[in-house]
């Protein structure tokens, strides 16, 4: 399950974040959710998603929020 699809208010821990990369790119989407902190095993909570087609969503993490877009919510694979 991604986090993409979690609903309003429910919570999940982070399995992993996937990295979309060929073989002479890094992914810097990727780097950048895990240097916020959406690393494995780490509790997250989906607050709320925008009205016009659920974008953003606002995800709580350690205490902070973050408003992500959704293919950037979709790399990150949840254990509900």
């Amino acid at each position: 399950m991604r986090l993409s699809d979690l609903k309003k208010q429910q919570r999940a821990i982070i399995r992993q974040v996937y990295h979309e990369t060929d073989t002479e790119t890094t992914d810097q989407i990727a780097l950048r959710l895990i240097h916020l902190g959406f690393v494995a095993g780490e509790s997250v909570e989906v607050i709320t998603r925008g009205i016009f087609g659920g974008e953003p969503i606002l995800v709580k993490i350690a205490g902070s929020r973050f408003a992500l877009r959704h293919n950037e919510a979709k790399r990150i694979e949840i254990q509900a």
